[in-house]
């Protein structure tokens, strides 16, 4: 449209292009006349291949395929292929099920263990969930593995608990005096709601048209309003989180009560089950829970805790023992109970029972210290030969463990005077301190490496089947470290 003068074209400014030097050849567009084979996609000492090896050559898969009874029905996905994708993201840190699947469309060395396919999050997500005692049951598998390649010496071992975040807020929680004014509430709602709706029945009653607007055409007259059943779902579960509350203080006063009459017929030298028994259900009967006692809505097992920064959240309380040699975790359980006083006994026993061996040394810090334990300790030195070294407070960050004094022991000295001049002795003082150097990092590399800070499951039994696949992870990691591998076929060979 409009006459322009042609503008002469301008070279680009800055330094004359290497007109002579030669590029290697590249060509996004290039069409490969065979597809490179999987085994080409990794490097040979990748920690996919070690995976892909564990769970084609040394995992026991019994107990999964066992589950799979029915013939009929679309095939499902190989589980090998399943649990690959599963241990690899544990061990990674990849362990929500939406991102398992985004990393088999993005992540080489998740493609390589899937054999290029992609399972949905879907399947991923029914998978763990289907199988979650078998996955849970690995952890005994790698402790085995580990002892196998010499990695366990049960010489010391730590023991500490710590808090894991429950797939819960704890804003979703309500406290036993909110829930008793909430369902006094919500029951004169209904009440007033079913006068109501008795009113409006009547109304319905005088014509045929009136019923049809205010029912539906198929309506009976016994159906109830939405805003009335929302509320009676509400009142179900609002009573459901008061008897769990209740439950609970009736089950404390009940073990404290029989508590209390065991001791004293202990010092009555008396043995009566009947009155152990009778005791257990006069005070569980009279057991009202506090005020304050509160039951989550979304997981109702899991407990507002105090974690190490000093915040409330809502939580499991997750308990390892570590072996010292190489930081292998040789037990794991969790609780909802906030106090690690109750683990003591129950740990060191399930350790003992995973490695068949008991430990020469257990160190544990200061939440274990109680009477009972104390006690348990020095019966566990006779029986066991397990020398266990129990802080019984906790220092201020700048101050020392003050020199043991001299002399004799006072015969009148108690179990937890005895512990504690134990520790101040110089033995005692070696001993204790090698026990942050040993189960310190392994919650940190849970935390950091496997992105174990949060829980995905929800129940205790979700709870704890995902913390022992996070410590069989962990154990895994180490035995890939130590023997790689090769490491892996010799110990199996």
């Amino acid at each position: 449209m409009f006459e322009v003068e042609p503008v002469e074209k301008k070279e680009p400014q800055g330094r004359a292009a290497a007109v002579d030097k030669r590029f290697r050849a590249f060509d996004p567009h290039q069409v490969l006349l065979l597809p490179p084979p999987l085994d080409d996609w990794l490097p040979q000492d990748h920690l996919a291949r070690f995976v892909a090896d564990l769970v084609d050559d040394v995992l026991d898969l019994g107990p999964i395929l066992a589950d799979y009874t029915e013939k009929r029905g679309y095939p499902p996905y190989d589980p090998r292929l399943m649990l690959r994708l599963l241990i690899y993201g544990y061990t990674t840190g990849v362990r929500s099920s939406r991102a398992i699947e985004r990393k088999c469309a993005d992540d080489i060395a998740f493609r390589y263990l899937a054999a290029d396919q992609a399972p949905d999050f879907r399947s991923i997500s029914r998978f763990r969930r289907r199988h979650l005692d078998a996955l849970a049951d690995l952890f005994t598998q790698s402790l085995h593995l580990a002892t196998k390649l010499g990695m366990v010496k049960m010489g010391s071992v730590a023991l500490d608990g710590t808090k894991l975040e429950a797939s819960a807020s704890r804003h979703k929680a309500m406290s036993y005096g909110r829930l008793i004014e909430k369902e006094e509430r919500i029951e004169a709602e209904i009440a007033a709601l079913e006068a109501k709706a008795t009113a409006l029945l009547a109304d319905a009653e005088a014509t045929d048209t009136a019923e049809d607007q205010s029912f539906g055409i198929d309506g009976k007259d016994t159906d109830l309003p939405a805003e009335l059943d929302r509320r009676e779902k509400r009142l179900a579960k609002l009573q459901a989180a008061r008897a769990q509350i209740e439950a609970e203080a009736a089950d404390k006063a009940r073990r404290h009560a029989e508590g209390l009459e065991r001791h004293r017929q202990e010092r009555a030298s008396t043995r009566d089950e009947q009155a152990v028994t009778d005791a257990g259900h006069k005070a569980a009967a009279k057991a009202r829970p506090k005020p304050k006692a509160q039951a989550n809505f979304t997981d109702p097992d899991s407990r507002i805790m105090k974690n190490s920064d000093g915040a409330y959240i809502q939580a499991y309380n997750a308990q390892a023992v570590v072996d010292e040699e190489h930081q292998v975790i040789t037990a794991a359980d969790v609780t909802t109970n906030a106090s690690d006083a109750l683990n003591y006994t129950t740990m060191l026993d399930q350790s003992a029972a995973n490695t068949g061996a008991h430990p020469k040394q257990a160190l544990v810090d200061a939440g274990y210290c109680s009477e009972t334990n104390l006690e348990a300790a020095k019966e566990r030195q006779l029986s066991c030969g397990t020398d266990t070294f129990m802080a019984t407070g906790r220092l201020a960050h700048d101050k020392q463990v003050p020199p043991a004094p001299r002399g004799r022991i006072p015969a009148n000295a108690t179990l937890k005077e005895r512990m504690a001049r134990k520790l101040r002795t110089k033995p005692g003082k070696t001993a204790y301190a090698r026990r942050k150097a040993i189960v310190e990092p392994v919650f940190g590399q849970i935390m950091t490496c496997h992105n174990g800070r949060q829980l995905l499951l929800r129940g205790e039994d979700g709870a704890r089947g995902e913390w022992r696949l996070l410590a069989a992870c962990h154990n895994l990691r180490k035995i890939f470290r130590h023997a790689g591998t090769a490491g892996l076929a010799a110990a199996t060979g």
